[in-house]
């Protein structure tokens, strides 16, 4: 027992020296970009450097207590509406949507559901604009799970029932896969677990055949050389051996705030 105690205390005494060494240096980090800001004369350039000091603050979940965390949440959502404020001035659709992505994972963090749900609209709306169709999917998967801590089902089954359209009108299984892994989670809620199973099965279906696609997506050869199979003809030529990719992982909705 005594051991098992001096085991957990050094496991644990060595968490903590690395989340710490981690906080330290990404502190420095920050501390370099907001340098490399004060030094930027040039407008056109700060939108993207509020962008990475942004970036940085985002990374809030992995901060070692709370009130850190409570601190870097508050930053990341300032220096996102700076970055916002320098994409809006210049036209920048795709900063202005990323931004809006950025203040919406803050605001589902904090359970600030109503303010998420804005700004995910907002990021939809130029998805839209723009004709960027895994944009529109993804936002109305976040849309939805927002919707459903809001309770707000039937608002998230619309949502969750147009991604579905969108993602197999253009033959995006991953994303589908997505789409069916939170209608499962919406069924659930709604006590139907009968077709909350059958969305969870489709959904591994999907992600199979992802994984299946990758698989025959790549070939590597003896002398290390990979070689997309899009002409079989001129690959036959070489010994070659398939290797699998990393299966394409299903966004929770649990997890959007990593999103």
């Amino acid at each position: 027992m005594k051991k098992l105690f001096i085991l957990f205390t050094l496991i644990l005494a060595a968490t903590t020296f690395a989340a710490r060494a981690y906080a330290d240096d990404n502190r420095a980090y920050i501390d370099s970009l907001k340098q490399k800001l004060q030094l930027t004369t040039n407008d056109t350039l700060k939108g993207a450097i509020y962008k990475q000091i942004a970036t940085e603050y985002l990374k809030f979940d992995k901060q070692p207590n709370r009130n850190l965390k409570a601190y870097y949440q508050t930053e990341a959502i300032h220096y996102t509406l700076l970055a916002l404020h320098n994409y809006s001035y210049y036209e920048d659709t795709t900063g202005i949507r990323s931004s809006f992505d950025d203040l919406a994972r803050v605001y589902v963090a904090q359970k600030k559901y109503s303010e998420a749900k804005w700004f995910t609209l907002q990021s939809n709306k130029i998805s839209r604009q723009v004709k960027d169709i895994p944009n529109i999917i993804s936002s109305l998967i976040k849309l939805s799970a927002i919707k459903m801590e809001l309770k707000e089902y039937k608002m998230a089954m619309r949502d969750l029932n147009e991604a579905l359209r969108w993602s197999t009108a253009n033959k995006m299984p991953a994303l589908e896969a997505v789409v069916q892994q939170n209608y499962a989670y919406l069924y659930n809620r709604l006590k139907d677990y009968e077709k909350g199973d059958a969305a969870e099965k489709r959904a591994t279906e999907l992600a199979a055949q992802v994984q299946d696609d990758e698989l025959k997506a790549i070939t590597i050869t003896f002398d290390n050389t990979p070689i997309k199979n899009k002409k079989p003809a001129a690959i036959k030529k070489k010994k070659s051996i398939v290797i699998a990719k990393k299966s394409a992982k299903l966004i929770s909705a649990k997890k959007l705030a990593s999103l």
